[in-house]
């Protein structure tokens, strides 16, 4: 009677109907999943996200695997969602670049009440800008590729899907898809391959890509 998305009946299942409010509604389908491992604390999201609507600067406690704990000045522009974990997409004052945080390693937020420069607005941001196309198809070393096909419904032995340049790498990684221009990697544990590596040129979060040879830094 109604049309719904997939992306919705899954999170019904998961969360229960009425988005995780508890209705008292009885389970008709069990459904367990393994991924919300990771989630952020909420006042400091409320924080954030405020900052994003009014366009202001924030002043926040930062837990870096590579430097340590530190304070940052923040331009906060948007939100992004891996698949593993929540992501601020931010310019960094200090660093004077836009770059990733996650967001749980983000302990403290304060709202500093200063407008973003024009030079740090998310328009300004040339990688968010990036539309990066991604042509997939079952690696080539697979016996059966029928399957992979059939995983993600794969028209022709193919299957795209556009993105945003700062989400690319981590697209991949998750989905395990051979990067090598040669489809060198173990099929076994990368099913995919991409077809048009040369369109991860120039993608900075592209080191994270199976197989990608880069030097360039992702994120934080």
């Amino acid at each position: 009677m109604f049309e719904h998305t997939a992306d919705r009946v899954l999170t019904w299942f998961r969360s229960g109907f009425g988005d995780g409010l508890d209705l008292k509604l009885r389970c008709t389908v069990p459904c367990e999943t393994a991924s919300d491992l990771v989630k952020p604390d909420l006042e400091t999201l409320a924080v954030l996200t405020r900052a994003i609507a009014n366009k202001r600067q924030v002043k926040v406690s930062y837990l870096s695997v590579a430097s340590g704990a530190s304070t940052k000045t923040l331009s906060p522009l948007a939100l992004a969602d891996t698949g593993l974990r929540w992501h601020l997409r931010a310019y960094d004052c200090e660093r004077e670049r836009f770059a990733d945080f996650s967001l749980t390693r983000i302990v403290k937020a304060k709202n500093l009440n200063k407008p973003i420069p024009d030079a740090q607005q998310i328009e300004a941001d040339a990688q968010w800008a990036r539309i990066v196309r991604l042509e997939m198809v079952p690696h080539p070393g697979l016996e059966h590729p029928k399957a992979v096909e059939a995983d993600f419904r794969m028209e022709k032995g193919m299957f795209s899907i556009d993105m945003r340049a700062p989400l690319v790498g981590y697209a991949l990684r998750r989905w395990s898809v051979d990067c090598t221009t040669d489809h060198s990697l173990d099929c076994k544990e990368h099913h995919l391959w991409l077809r048009n590596h040369q369109t991860l040129y120039g993608v900075e979060s592209a080191t994270l890509a199976p197989g990608h040879s880069s030097n360039e830094k992702a994120d934080e």
